[in-house]
């Protein structure tokens, strides 16, 4: 816990100007008492010390400085006198008063003057905090205005870094979505893969011994806990996704577009079309996961945008890239808000992790249309 300056303290003021206004009267009322003055001259003197004192529990810092040097002032120009503790009370209401500088050294500046020019005062102990005034009056005002600033510097300093902290977090948060969505387009897909394959080796494989058999099936579970294991650390990675759930099953590419667009259909109730061109290419499998999310997601923005349009997706495969040409006969982007919207941007992204490019926009004719080339392998499969 940490721990408040005592000067800081709110109730500082009102204690200390309490103590004081009885110290200071004591004092006026001794030195009455041992110059013989009269009464009534102890009674003004009395009245002086509580005027130096009680301001500063009474009144705000600014008023109470001003209350506390018009007393002081009048004090030491008129009577000759002055209390010690009236003289502390005056230096703590000068250091409080830390919001106004011209304020500060206004209020400082009489006390020079009357030691300089004023009337000589009739003791030496008012001469000496007469001096002494002079002396810390500017000094006390100067150090309260310091103390504020620095104050207020770590107020700053501390914004600042809680600023920069939040940015290293939202940086450090999108580093972890993506290397979770690295982790699960890719190495998942391959763990998967080796479980499902372990397990179809052992099950199609004629005359295997049970050894062999048994190793398989040990690859097999290996693989799954792996694939767990994995789960779980992209549900670290990803702090916006709730507990992770094991998935064996392959992640999707080409070869499950048939189903997408038998989904499509069933969902949309129009036309969808699956057209394939070139000989079949090996693909990458971030390659492959890639061109399935983009169809699916040009599927996705063509029934949200243009309901009831029919849509033709074309697969294309070339030597070097796999192409992609998805197209409906809807109104086109000018009802669809579709060329400025999150899902062609996912598809960009899409296609530029496995160093592809895509396009977006009008169709000749009606309707919208996205082409997208993805290279037949990326650069870390090479």
């Amino acid at each position: 816990m940490t721990r408040r300056p005592i000067l800081s303290d709110p109730r500082m003021p009102v204690v200390s100007g309490v103590l004081l206004a009885t110290v200071a009267v004591g004092e006026a009322i001794a030195h009455a008492a041992t110059s013989g003055a009269l009464l009534q001259q102890a009674t003004v003197h009395a009245l002086l010390a509580l005027a130096t004192t009680l301001p500063l529990a009474v009144l705000r810092p600014g008023a109470a400085a001003l209350a506390s040097t018009m007393a002081t002032v009048l004090s030491l120009s008129l009577f000759h006198t002055l209390t010690i503790a009236g003289a502390c009370a005056l230096l703590m209401s000068l250091y409080r008063l830390a919001s106004a500088l011209w304020l500060s050294l206004v209020l400082s500046t009489p006390y020079l003057v009357l030691a300089l020019t004023g009337p000589r005062p009739t003791s030496s102990e008012v001469a000496f905090l007469t001096a002494s005034l002079a002396a810390l009056a500017p000094a006390v005002a100067l150090t309260g205005l310091a103390r504020r600033a620095q104050s207020e510097a770590r107020i700053h300093i501390a914004a600042r870094e809680a600023v920069a902290g939040t940015l290293i977090e939202h940086t450090a948060r999108g580093e972890r979505a993506r290397i979770a969505r690295e982790l699960h387009d890719v190495v998942a897909h391959h763990i998967s893969m080796l479980a499902v394959q372990a397990e179809t080796a052992r099950l199609t494989t004629p005359g295997m011994p049970a050894a062999g058999a048994e190793r398989l099936s040990a690859i097999g579970d290996t693989a799954r806990d792996a694939l767990t294991e994995m789960r779980r650390l992209l549900g670290v990675l990803r702090e916006d996704t709730g507990p992770a759930t094991a998935d064996l099953r392959p992640q999707p590419g080409v070869g499950q577009l048939i189903e997408l667009l038998d989904e499509s259909r069933d969902v949309s109730g129009t036309t969808a079309r699956l057209i394939f061109r070139g000989p079949l290419v090996p693909l990458d499998p971030g390659v492959e996961l890639a061109a399935y999310r983009i169809v699916q997601e040009a599927l996705t923005n063509a029934r949200r945008h243009a309901p009831g349009a029919a849509v033709d997706v074309e697969v294309h495969y070339t030597a070097d890239a796999l192409h992609l040409r998805i197209r409906d006969n809807g109104p086109g982007p000018d009802s669809a808000d579709a060329a400025t919207g999150h899902g062609l941007l996912g598809m960009r992204e899409r296609a530029a992790a496995v160093g592809g490019e895509l396009r977006a926009g009008a169709a000749s004719g009606t309707g919208f249309l996205v082409q997208a080339r993805l290279p037949t392998k990326t650069e870390t499969s090479r």
